[in-house]
């Protein structure tokens, strides 16, 4: 009986294509891999041809979703090859690795403590050798090369001498589950040989590679491994295939391993030759379809530069590094956005794998899947733009699952702002989907069994936790957009019980918009609002009686607040265009404006909406813009009163000359320490305003002479001190300060 071992880089080419060759030369009958032997069931399908890497093996713990684990695997994976290897052969193939049972039920009861070599054993070997970047020395003398079966011993001795040094050095305990994950390695290899298996090839990361070989003296006996494996406690575990991306393989993940360069691992594994020229082509093509230009010629240059960057380093062939200084030189012309482009398409690149129907899966995961093909959404590892109109029922419904998956948690797309008149039968989402979301889908389970279902329970539960009249108002929004109709039902109960106690009237109005905004989904979602339109009604009633009593003695901040509840409510009453609504709320905008002591930020904001109502003629807000900005009142409430008033645009300046006179003669006539106290806030007033407003607010001043003198004024003040001839004089000295040409 032989043991072999094969210390390996999880994720790397070189490694997978070296264990292949070194797994055809011993032609083992048994081959034992580390991983989760609580995976055992599943492994068969690896071989199915519906399996496309990159993949993983999540597990979890049965009762506690969230607590769960995943094992990516790629294509260039030597674990993945040599399970394909040993499948493909029908040899006996086992995970040998701690099960995560016994790994989930540590965890909460003991510290990971890892020495900093044991953190990164290739960056240490790496500043030993020279390097500043462990991966890309590993890459060098490992990933790129073509043949190395003889590679894994040297591998063994290398780290065995640094796992003596980081036992010399190290001033941390010793890693438990290490120890424990090595012990049981050990025992299944044991126990292998007690199966009667000749030739045992061992698959196991490079760190561990050096204590796996049983036949050592050296090596803790079986005795000692059973002894420090007695008594582990354990959880019930589940475990499944899952899609995996790319840009995820660089995740820490339960090898404890991850790659910066998935997409060009992906380039060494699937180029047999000429790997140098094969790359450039495929970036040429790339930057062709971003239409940029670059021609044969350019990719010629490109290649001989990376070669002759190699041999100038002491390299073999060019590695990524040589690769992108060349692409970044020749093709990118010196520039660093292309290469950003480059990184994120090939060097990481954007592929996502698939898993075969067979795969188990929990009961929400597969009503996802049945939707997903039924509205032809496919997933994609890349950013996708989602454009739905939903006067077209396939695109309701794709709204509708959207919707119902944000609710659970899973934020497949993202809704995306759209402006116009399509905005009210438009969405526009930005999918993206994450590997993570498998893990959401499987804790969302305890809602139900469907992607309706679940998200139905989860709405009412959420309902009855809610505790503030908005939160429950926002669910209702989210809920109606999902179009889970029990939910509403029991949200609409659950928010009339709540509306009718509530007395903060902060609360009333900020529920009012997310409201409103249903009232609107009517028309293209098929929504009955009648239940919702009583609750409106409700609540403008109770505002409108209680908002001037809310309004009394507010200090800065509280104002502010108040002002953007105010603006909300009326946006949401001028759309919905009742006409007793608008009487109630105009009434009482005009009491606030009349209330003695309302702060000027309110005041002057009542004033402007009552003016584009027109229940205040331009006579009378006039009128009022003067009493507030007189010099007998306090200069920070007339600061306060301009920018609730200008709030939003400067339009009314440019259109009304009276009130621009009004603002400018009391600005004019502020006594020096008075003006400076209100600069700031008259400043942030106009920075609100757009770049063409205050630009023909600022012409129109100085086409009135406002700079001179009163508005309205055409001809130039009369000072006694006047004398135009001095200040001819000076006018040659400025054009030149200005770089202006003097005509003489």
């Amino acid at each position: 009986m032989s043991v072999h071992i094969h210390g390996i880089r999880h994720h790397g080419p070189g490694s997978a294509r070296s264990l292949l060759e070194a797994l055809e030369a011993l032609q083992p009958d048994a081959i034992l891999i580390e991983g989760p032997p609580d995976a055992a069931e599943v492994i068969d399908l690896a071989m199915h041809p519906e399996m496309r890497p990159p993949v993983a093996l999540l597990l979890h713990v049965q009762q506690e979703p969230e607590r769960a684990v995943f094992y990516p695997f790629a294509v260039f994976s030597p674990e993945w090859q040599a399970l394909r290897y040993g499948l493909a052969n029908r040899l006996a193939v086992r995970l040998i690795d701690l099960p995560q049972a016994h790994r989930f039920a540590l965890e909460s009861n003991s510290p990971d403590h890892k020495s900093q070599i044991r953190d990164d054993p290739l960056q240490a070997l790496a500043e030993v050798a020279g390097f500043t970047d462990g991966e890309r020395w590993w890459e060098r003398l490992v990933e790129e090369r073509r043949h190395s079966a003889e590679l894994f011993q040297a591998i063994s001795e290398m780290m065995a001498a640094l796992r003596d040094s980081a036992r010399d050095s190290a001033t941390e305990p010793e890693n438990q589950i290490e120890a424990l994950r090595e012990a049981w390695m050990r025992q299944a290899i044991r126990l292998a040989k007690r199966d009667g298996y000749e030739r045992i090839a061992v698959v196991c990361g490079a760190w561990h590679a050096p204590v796996l070989n049983v036949d050592l003296d050296t090596i803790p006996s079986a005795k000692e491994d059973a002894a420090l494996l007695k008594g582990l406690p354990k959880v019930k575990i589940e475990s499944t295939w899952i899609p995996w991306t790319n840009g995820r393989l660089s995740y820490q993940s339960g090898y404890g391993a991850g790659i910066q360069s998935p997409g060009w691992y992906h380039h060494l594994w699937t180029a047999h030759d000429q790997v140098t020229i094969r790359w450039m082509s495929h970036v040429a093509q790339l930057l062709r379809e971003e239409d940029l230009d670059v021609s044969s010629a350019h990719v010629i240059e490109a290649v001989r530069l990376a070669e002759t960057l190699a041999i100038l380093r002491g390299q073999s062939m060019p590695g990524l590094g040589e690769l992108n200084d060349a692409v970044q030189t020749v093709l990118c012309f010196g520039h660093d956005l292309p290469l950003q482009l480059i990184h994120q398409r090939l060097i990481v690149g954007e592929t996502i794998g698939e898993v075969p129907e067979e795969t188990p899966t929990a009961p929400l995961q597969r009503d996802l899947q049945r939707e997903q093909k039924r509205l032809r959404l496919p997933v994609q590892a890349s950013d996708r733009d989602l454009d739905l109109d939903l006067r077209k029922a396939t695109d309701l419904d794709r709204s509708r699952l959207l919707h119902r998956l944000n609710l659970l948690g899973v934020c497949w797309g993202k809704l995306q702002d759209v402006s116009g008149k399509s905005s009210t039968f438009h969405e526009i989402w930005r999918l993206r989907w994450q590997p993570e979301f498998s893990i959401v889908l499987i804790e969302a389970g305890v809602w139900g069994k469907t992607i309706v279902e679940a998200a139905s329970a989860y709405a009412r539960h959420a309902a009855d936790r809610a505790e503030t009249l908005p939160a429950l108002t926002e669910l209702l929004d989210q809920t109606l957009l999902a179009d889970l109709p029990d939910a509403v039902t029991h949200l609409m109960s659950h928010l009339q019980s709540v509306a009718a106690v509530a007395s903060d009237v902060s609360h009333l109005m900020a529920a009012l918009p997310p409201l409103a905004n249903v009232m609107r989904y009517g028309n293209v979602r098929q929504t009955n609002t009648t239940m919702i339109g009583e609750v409106v009604n409700g609540l403008i009633v109770r505002i409108c009686v209680g908002l001037p009593g809310a309004c009394a003695s507010l200090n800065d901040d509280a104002a502010a607040e108040m002002l953007n509840h105010i603006i909300g409510v009326n946006s949401v009453i001028r759309v919905l265009q009742d006409d007793q609504h608008l009487s109630a709320w105009h009434d009482t905008l005009i009491q606030l404006a009349d209330q003695s002591g309302l702060h000027g930020l309110m005041a002057g904001h009542c004033c402007r909406i009552l003016l584009e109502a027109n229940k205040f003629t331009r006579e009378e807000a006039a009128r009022r813009l003067s009493l507030a900005l007189s010099n007998a009142g306090d200069p920070v409430q007339a600061a306060a009163w301009i920018e609730g008033f200008l709030k939003g645009s400067g339009l009314l300046l440019l259109h009304d000359e009276s009130l621009l006179s009004i603002l400018d003669d009391w600005v004019t006539t502020l006594p020096d320490e008075r003006f400076t106290a209100i600069l700031p806030l008259l400043r942030r007033t106009f920075t609100t305003f757009s770049s063409p407003e205050r630009r023909k607010i600022g012409e129109r001043l100085r086409q009135e002479g406002v700079a001179l003198g009163k508005f309205g004024s055409k001809a130039h003040p009369d000072h006694a001190d006047y004398d135009p001839a001095r200040a001819e004089a000076v006018l040659p000295l400025i054009a030149r300060l200005l770089g202006l040409e003097v005509k003489s």
